[in-house]
């Protein structure tokens, strides 16, 4: 099977694969095709305005002639008794309908819109099928991971934006499939996140939406330890004393890590990494719940309370996600996490802060080292497009961490709790950059 194109779009929904193995019965050949239109809102001369003078509006949709072959497989007209007439049927087969499906539109009072439809040849015999319906019946039972993939895009959902990690497709306990999918970018003053839907497709191909959640969220005085996917926000309350509430927030992400670690093992395993990787993701994860407890146990000390994180349960990732999310999870968060507490364990003024800080670093410093472990296993597995998509995915999280570390701190936090001032955390990330992420 192809691999559908992967240049960057003005549109944002890019496209899963299609195989004609999938099909019932196997046709010759399969092909995606896209065709762009315009829409706009246009006067409706033909009703009488309003009674406060406006005039109706119609929506008013014109295709832009032709096509675009986005992927295919197989060879046209293969078996045709009368390739000419087939090939030519093929050519003119688009009728210039607006009926299409995953598309996307681009533009406010006038936009540019695309979507898409299938043509397939089997002998004589050539097909269009332009709606979820019509896939669902030429596909039969969804049983192949990306047969669910190319549904749920075939139902309108960005299951793999051209600008983001390919969402993961999961096998359901009891049957089907569910689909992770682009909800895009959201903000509010302080923070900013981006949301996934999961998607269940049956084997008989129904298509159920769940509600949203939130990943992957940055703000203000982050904690940069090891995040797992599906964290939803949550936030300690706002104490008068910054200490608990930096401690509260970072006994939850503490907690969260152990969720982070486990799945870790669960993906390692997927992948058919060693077992020595492995028992180091569930180690780790035991480490996390002695920091979720000493963190928890400092937090209370200063009068906050952490909240419990909450991770949604999402399938388990492929090799690629796995090793895009340990570059930035791992490689750059975990590592500067250890480098943050070797900071505090020498110059935090509280004592028993600044023991804690003492086991706490020594673990964290394994932690990233389980990640740059993890990367050297995978890179030679990798192209040179994916190697330097790992780099990319480095340099954009170290970005993101330069900011955390921007925002000015609570003296207190500077003085009892050891935390680097802002000035200090960009000379800390500044050294680790040279020496670990160029």
């Amino acid at each position: 099977m192809e691999s559908p194109p992967r240049e960057d779009h003005w549109y944002s929904t890019a496209v899963p694969g299609i195989d004609k193995a999938w099909m019932v019965p196997v046709p010759d050949f399969v092909e995606l095709r896209r065709y762009s239109y315009t829409s706009q809102f246009v006067a409706d001369t033909s009703k009488p305005r309003h009674p406060n003078g406006g005039q109706p509006a119609r929506l008013e949709q014109k295709r832009i002639p032709g096509f675009t072959p986005v992927l295919s497989t197989g060879n046209a007209c293969e078996t045709a008794a009368n390739k000419e007439a087939c090939t030519e049927a093929l050519q003119s087969l688009d009728d210039g309908g607006m009926k299409g499906f995953g598309g996307d539109c681009n533009g406010a009072a006038l936009s540019t819109c695309t979507a898409h439809y299938v043509v397939t040849t089997r002998g004589d015999d050539v097909r269009i099928y332009r709606t979820r319906d019509s896939i669902r019946q030429v596909l039969g039972t969804i049983d192949r991971e990306e047969e669910a993939a190319f549904l749920a895009f075939a139902a309108g959902h960005s299951v793999c934006a051209s600008t983001e990690i390919p969402s993961s497709v999961g096998v359901n306990p009891d049957e089907g499939f569910t689909v992770l999918v682009e909800q895009g970018l959201d903000c509010d003053a302080k923070q900013a996140w981006m949301s996934r839907k999961p998607v269940r497709i049956s084997s008989s191909g129904e298509v159920v939406e769940h509600k949203a959640f939130k990943v992957k969220y940055g703000d203000t005085g982050c904690y940069p330890g090891r995040r797992p996917v599906g964290l939803q926000e949550s936030r300690a309350e706002s104490h008068e004393d910054a200490r608990g509430t930096w401690f509260a927030n970072a006994a939850r992400l503490e907690a969260a890590s152990i969720h982070a670690f486990l799945r870790l093992r669960e993906e390692l395993a997927l992948h058919g990494a060693g077992q020595a990787l492995q028992d180091a993701a569930f180690a780790s994860a035991e480490d996390e719940v002695r920091h979720a407890e000493v963190t928890t146990r400092l937090a209370r000390r200063f009068g906050a309370e952490p909240p419990e994180p909450s991770v949604a349960d999402v399938p388990l990732r492929s090799l690629r996600e796995v090793l895009l999310d340990n570059a930035v999870e791992g490689c750059v968060r975990e590592t500067y996490s250890a480098l943050l507490a070797h900071h505090q364990a020498l110059h935090a003024e509280d004592a028993e802060i600044r023991e804690a800080m003492v086991r706490i670093a020594e673990d964290e410093t394994r932690h990233a080292g389980l990640s740059w472990d993890i990367d050297a296993w995978a890179t030679p597995r990798l192209s040179e497009e994916e190697r330097a998509g790992l780099r990319e995915a480095r340099r954009q999280a170290l970005a993101v961490l330069r900011a955390e570390m921007a925002v000015p701190l609570d003296p207190e936090l500077t003085a009892d709790a050891g935390l680097p001032s802002p000035a200090v955390a960009a000379a800390l990330l500044d050294s680790l950059e040279q020496s670990l992420w160029t």
